[in-house]
């Protein structure tokens, strides 16, 4: 074999390597490209996961999702974090996000509602009418209200604005046990670390050893509002579809299954 001959077959044989490789590139990012991310409020995570799973046995597509609090969401978000989908347990955190241009506004909707309860250990019989006049701080006594972070945790911020409407809480501040979101809140009144506890209905439901000791009014706060939108830079179409599917009728009953409400 000629010294040329040889020099143009490992030309020739470095061109095919280069090929394959930019192919299996493509093929790889295709194969990304295919997995749909999306960042949800923490309470929403037995419901979208059935909804999300249904959506994959129709479709055959797959799905990541990240769940915590809406406040740390959005923040991710902001920090450049990737998703393609954002469902938010207030309007205040899809806001925040739409304010920086973040959000595609076409793709968005007030999707569920849901209600605020006191939770307390399943032992606890008691049963509390939650009304102006509530001696919440006798009924706590050395022990502390379990709720998500006031100032930012939608959960805690609709329990401060109810137990702020009642007259009640000046006499409890002091004695508030903050969770960096709803599910965390639970989880201290399940092991027993608190003896009461502000959680959405959807959340006090997932857990035995919890029970619902009573329900906030619906008047004592705003409404309950989890909004759904695409991330203005997702280009993932497999995103479309799922955000279509979770709009869609076929998700109505196995988010109300879970105690949510769906809003048209």
């Amino acid at each position: 074999m000629s010294v040329q001959w040889r020099d143009w077959l490992k030309y020739f044989t470095a061109i095919l390597a280069a090929i394959s490789l930019a192919i299996s590139f493509q093929i790889n990012q295709a194969q990304a490209v295919e997995k749909v991310t999306v960042f949800a409020a923490a309470s929403l995570k037995n419901a979208l996961d059935e909804v999300t799973s249904a959506w994959k046995a129709e479709t055959g597509k797959e799905v990541t999702t990240s769940y915590a609090a809406s406040s740390a969401l959005a923040k991710q978000i902001e920090s450049g974090a990737p998703a393609d989908i954002f469902i938010s347990a207030d309007l205040d955190w899809m806001d925040y996000l739409t304010a920086k241009k973040l959000i595609n506004e076409a793709t968005r909707k007030s999707l569920l509602g849901n209600s605020i309860v006191l939770v307390t250990s399943k032992d606890n019989v008691e049963r509390v009418d939650i009304k102006k006049g509530l001696d919440l701080a006798g009924l706590l006594g050395d022990g502390r209200l379990a709720m998500g972070a006031i100032d930012s945790v939608p959960a805690g911020k609709y329990g401060k604005a109810a137990l702020e409407t009642l007259g009640i809480w000046s006499s409890v501040e002091s004695k508030i046990a903050g969770a960096e979101n709803v599910r965390a809140a639970l989880l201290l009144v399940s092991r027993g670390e608190a003896p009461y506890g502000i959680v959405y209905k959807t959340d006090a439901v997932t857990d035995k050893e919890v029970a619902i000791a009573g329900t906030f009014p619906d008047d004592s706060h705003r409404p309950i509002v989890y909004p759904i939108a695409m991330l203005a830079d997702s280009k993932n179409t497999d995103a479309v579809s799922l955000l279509d599917y979770i709009k869609s009728d076929k998700a109505v009953p196995l988010f109300e299954k879970h105690g949510f409400t769906t809003l048209k």
